[in-house]
């Protein structure tokens, strides 16, 4: 029998974690931390026991941000596509082993496709088509990271962040644009994943844009090297970087600013959100208001707005990803109860109740 058990990410945001067995193997599928309060894995200091391996789907924090808990669970070896090891500040993650399309690991066939959402970002199926297929974060709608679509598998794990939501991209994209015309604003965002598609909406809709440092550092690395992008995405981050302004913390407040820290809690937006409020400066956030972080308060304080950018599946993807997997199975993660009903009530699946499944 086989068995995957989430340590996080079930029944709320984050953080990401997911122990499969398998085969007699047992890997760790992503070792995440937060948002929400920098919550950790339900990981005992003594351990889970043997740990084969831990597979990384992509490199933002609440995927990756509890590496530094490798010890408890005896040092295993931890695997990565290239875009992450190379991005990461992060010395463990970019000593990685390569993640790469398919390779054994522990015994077990691991493939991988692209998954959009953020440089490197890949789903994984673990022991062919009779195996489990993990979507980690996924979108395709963005159009400057690769999206692959998804084999069979018997039991999944798909990301479910948004619930039944119907929202397309190219409308929430109309909205931002619309909410940006009347004067300067601030988009803080994570570095690696929207902020950079944020950034090329803007410029190609004739707004003066500016890009924080790391956003910056960002779109050099990802331009350098194209077949890490969809096609054309290289030409699209070379155009951005010929065209756009480096953001400097003391700099003058004006044009579209995208800024690392997608809550204002962390980077270069943590600094500018502030500085922004005080000078009357627009300040809208495109993602997860993370609980005890200042986007949450300033939202519900009308000081800020808050319009949504998928970088999760909507509903219409939803349904093509158990279209393709056509699991015995789905684990909806990412998702609090909620959302969960909604889901069900508007997509009929074999939804798993509980944080684990067995096949």
């Amino acid at each position: 029998m086989n068995r995957l058990t989430a340590l996080g990410g079930f029944d709320a945001k984050g953080p990401a974690c997911f122990l499969l067995e398998m085969g007699g193997a047992r890997l760790l599928l992503d070792l995440g931390i937060g948002p929400d309060h920098d919550a950790r894995p339900a990981i005992p200091l003594e351990g889970l026991g043997r740990v084969d391996a831990v597979l990384i789907s992509h490199g933002h924090a609440d995927h990756v941000g509890s590496l530094d808990w490798l010890g408890r669970l005896g040092d295993p070896p931890v695997y990565a596509t290239a875009p992450v090891r190379a991005l990461t500040r992060d010395p463990v993650l970019a000593g990685a082993n390569p993640l790469r399309a398919e390779q054994n690991i522990a015994g077990l066939a691991v493939e991988t496709g692209p998954a959009g959402h953020a440089p490197g970002a890949v789903w994984m199926r673990i022991g062919g088509a009779g195996g489990l297929l993990y979507s980690g974060d996924l979108c395709a709608e963005g159009g400057l990271f690769a999206a692959a679509p998804l084999p069979r598998a018997r039991a999944a794990v798909f990301d479910c962040s948004y619930g039944a939501e119907p929202a397309q991209l190219a409308d929430q994209r109309a909205a931002v644009l619309s909410a940006i015309a009347a004067g300067p604003c601030l988009l803080p965002a994570p570095t690696a994943g929207r902020g950079l598609e944020i950034a090329l909406a803007c410029l190609e809709a004739g707004h003066a844009v500016a890009l924080c440092p790391e956003t910056w550092r960002v779109a050099d690395l990802m331009a350098q090297n194209p077949d890490w992008l969809a096609r054309n995405g290289a030409n699209a981050l070379n155009r951005l970087l010929q065209q756009a302004r480096r953001l400097e913390a003391a700099a003058p407040l004006h044009g579209v600013m995208v800024a690392g820290g997608p809550n204002c809690n962390a980077g270069l937006a943590a600094t500018l959100g502030p500085r922004a409020l005080q000078e009357g400066v627009a300040v809208i956030f495109t993602g997860h208001l993370a609980q005890g972080a200042p986007a949450a308060a300033w939202v519900a304080e009308g000081r800020a707005q808050r319009l949504r950018w998928n970088v999760h599946p909507n509903l219409a993807t939803l349904r093509k990803m158990l279209a393709e997997v056509m699991p015995e199975t789905v684990l909806p993660a990412f998702a609090p109860a909620s959302l969960r009903a909604d889901l069900a009530a508007a997509l009929p699946a074999p939804w798993a109740q509980t944080g684990s499944l067995t096949w």
